[in-house]
Parts: structure tokens; sequence; C-alpha cells
């Protein structure tokens, strides 16, 4: 769900998820992030430059006025969160919003930042309807970044991502089922899991291409990728 805020003459979207009860979700996030249960996820846009230095209190105070109760997960993005991204394999959902203003390698040799990073990022929320372990849940995030990279280059861009990408994977609790123990991209749901995030920041990585195409005037054209 889309909802929209007013903040120091701003006005920014966020996007909520209100979890079934017993859901659970693996995340790197400001707020919530780790294993556990969570009752809902919130994406917030924030404005370019941020200036703030407790983001994790910032988004606690959005979700309360959101009436977000619980456990919750949340994330942040100077990303226009009302273009995000979305698509679905055979029961999964992946949700992505694209700030690829800064981008670049994970290995790049370069120093240490210290102190909270610019928030462009590439959020990624994923939906699976089955549970999973806790190693499933582990290796449904790293899933989900190899197909975020291979979608990045895909799409033409020289970077395996921003420096303050997040990735976000909610299922429902075990139940009487139990938990599905895999979710590697060669599983049955790390497959599904792994083209639906490839579909969506693909798509979310071209529009931002096409974008940069159109600032500079020059129609968006692919470059040549692969250098580093």
């Amino acid at each position: 769900m889309l909802r929209t805020r007013h903040e120091d003459g701003h006005r920014l979207g966020h996007l909520v998820w209100r979890l079934a009860p017993g859901s659970r979700v693996c995340s790197s996030a400001v707020l919530g992030g780790g294993i556990g249960p969570r009752a809902w996820i919130l994406n917030a846009q924030v404005p370019g430059g941020y200036p703030r230095l407790d983001p994790e209190r910032h988004l606690a105070e959005i979700a309360a006025a959101e009436g977000l109760a619980g456990p919750g997960t949340g994330l942040m993005t100077a990303a226009d969160v009302s273009a995000r991204t979305e698509a679905y394999d055979d029961g999964v959902t992946a949700t992505v919003t694209s700030g690829l203003g800064v981008r670049g390698w994970a290995a790049a040799r370069a120093a240490g930042e210290r102190g909270p990073l610019p928030p462009g990022t590439v959020n990624i929320v994923v939906y699976l309807p089955v549970a999973l372990g806790d190693a499933a849940l582990v290796n449904a995030v790293a899933t989900a970044t190899e197909a975020k990279v291979q979608a990045l280059l895909d799409a033409g861009l020289d970077c395996s991502g921003t420096p303050t990408d997040a990735v976000c994977v909610a299922v429902p609790g075990p139940g009487a089922q139990g938990a599905e123990p895999f979710a590697g991209p060669r599983s049955r749901w790390g497959a599904r899991l792994a083209r639906a995030v490839h579909a969506a920041v693909l798509d979310g990585a071209l529009a931002h291409r096409r974008g940069e195409g159109e600032e500079r005037g020059t129609g968006g054209e692919r470059p040549r990728a692969g250098g580093r």
C-alpha cells in the first residue's frame, strides 16, 4: 500500500505491508533487521541529502503515525517509492524501489566511510507463501542479492548495487506443515524468488537508465557493460 506524508516541506511516500499473524521476516533493514516475527514492513522515502542521524527512530515515528503496532521492519530510501517495480513468479512477489544515483562495486578499493551513508538504495521486499527455516531465510537474502546483481548487469549498469542496499524476505510461520529447508537459486522456491527479484530490479534499473539518458539528452542508449 502506498501512503504519503509531509515532512519539513516535502511530500514523501512510503510503502506499507501489513503481515498475517505469525509471519517471519529476515532482513538487513535499519529498523527490525535480523530474523524474527514481524507484523509489518515499511519502506519510507526520505529527501536526498538526508540530514537525520537517527534513522531507526525516524522509521519508528512513521510507523506509529500509520498505526502500525507490534514488531516490524523499516527500510529507507531516497528513491521515489511511487515508482516501485513489482514482479510475480508462481506465488512469489518482489517489490523494488530503485535509487541508483550512487552506485558501484561491493569490493571497490576505497576507504570505509564513517557515519550514515546516503539513502539512495535499492530496497527489495520479497514475499513467499511458504515458511522457510532460518538457514533458508538467510539463503533467500543471498539469492535475492545475486538476482539483483544479475539484473543490474543485464540493464547495462556497471555496478553491483549501492552502498546502502537492503533486502527483506517475509514468509508465513511454519505451522503444522513445517518449513522449507532451502532457498538457493536452484531450489523450488529460491528459483522463483530469483526470477521475481530479477524481473523487478531489471524494470527499475532500465527505468533509471532511461531517466539518466534523458537528463544527458542521449535518449538512454545502453552502454557497454562489464568494465570496472
